[in-house]
């Protein structure tokens, strides 16, 4: 339950997914997290670090572990999931709404 509380929080996948191909300065991770607060920034890297999910290079970069690496593998599927949905919002002819058990509204 814990990983879940974390990465509830705002911003986490953010950080997880831009961290996944390479290694990152802070002041770079915050211009791509859409230039969140530098507190925050700080913080939830300071929670994904105690959750051994990202480290500090030597040059003071931020990575993602092999765990980290790992969360995002599993993440995967809700991406994928959130690029389709994406799509479909955006389509400027809607869906057939649906009713509770998934059938079209008659």
């Amino acid at each position: 339950m814990a990983a879940l509380d974390l990465f509830g929080r705002r911003w986490t996948l953010r950080i997880i997914w831009e961290l996944g191909d390479e290694p990152l300065g802070f002041r770079l991770l915050q211009r791509r997290c859409d230039d969140m607060s530098s507190s925050v920034l700080q913080q939830r890297l300071a929670e994904l670090q105690e959750a051994r999910l990202a480290a500090v290079l030597s040059d003071g970069s931020y990575t993602l572990t092999p765990l980290g690496h790992d969360a995002r593998e599993a993440l995967r599927p809700l991406i994928e999931w959130s690029l389709r949905w994406a799509a479909e919002v955006s389509d400027p002819s809607p869906s057939p709404e649906k009713t509770g058990d998934g059938r079209p509204d008659r």
